[in-house]
């Protein structure tokens, strides 16, 4: 079996200091991925042995950010899309193994007034042509914080979400196309119609106490790894952020 976690942990610093290192050791995952690390080069030095780790910052300090570590390390590891107006922030890291890729994603938010809504569709469209390029080579995987709950079923309260950021018809209906284009939502895979299972909480109106949440966090596969599919799990129970971790299990 092959283990693959990923978490939005929403500043790895503060996520240190609330027991990040202690789940770390715990999952003993084969690929650990991070998003919101909110960190510079040279702000945290992580000692996790017997992984190789790979880091991609924004170039706005203390913000976004990502962070991939392995036990096996990467025939090749880059970093961003290779889109000059989409990688001055720190949103993508791909690793290429021997039988997939892996690629470890912060989506844009579309922010408060939907001010980066335009913008977010360009990513979608630009992102989207990039798993499909990869995937001429080798099937993918991709996780992370993609900022947006798909159906009804994945967030406590569509009604009133509607039009806000993350659950706006026009971020819905990319997700949509992405699944439309050969990609599978692991975790509605196994689990198709179960409610009330969220990945993201806001800090305010004590959300996650009355679980009021979203599942904005996904691992997808290409259809060619359907039948390695073993389990996908959101990790409720897992404290440190705003996230909690998803996971992916594989078999060999």
């Amino acid at each position: 079996m092959k283990r693959l976690i990923s978490w939005n942990v929403n500043g790895l610093r503060a996520c240190v200091g609330k027991g990040f290192l202690d789940y770390f050791k715990e999952a003993d995952a084969d690929i650990f991925c991070i998003q919101e690390s909110k960190l510079q080069a040279g702000q945290i030095q992580l000692d996790l042995p017997g992984y190789h780790q790979y880091w991609n910052y924004a170039e706005k300090k203390g913000y976004s950010g990502t962070a991939m570590f392995t036990k096996e390390e990467p025939l090749a590891v880059t970093y961003g899309i290779g889109i000059e107006e989409h990688d001055h922030e720190g949103r993508v890291i791909t690793a290429e193994l021997p039988q997939y890729y892996v690629v470890t994603c912060y989506t844009p938010n579309s922010q408060d007034g939907l001010a980066r809504l335009d913008y977010r569709m360009r990513w979608e469209d630009d992102f989207l042509a990039y798993l499909k390029k990869l995937e001429e080579k080798k099937p993918v995987i991709f996780c992370g914080d993609l900022n947006v709950a798909h159906k009804e079923i994945d967030l406590k309260n569509p009604k009133t979400n509607r039009k806000n950021a993350g659950f706006t018809d026009e971020e819905r209906g990319k997700f949509t196309d992405l699944l439309a284009a050969g990609f599978i939502d692991t975790f509605r895979y196994f689990y198709p119609d179960k409610e009330g299972i969220y990945s993201w909480w806001s800090y305010r109106f004590s959300a996650r106490a009355k679980n009021a949440g979203w599942r904005i966090d996904y691992f997808c596969v290409s259809e060619s790894l359907k039948d390695r599919l073993e389990d996908a799990k959101i990790h409720t129970e897992v404290m440190g952020s705003d996230h909690c971790p998803v996971e992916l299990v594989l078999k060999d």
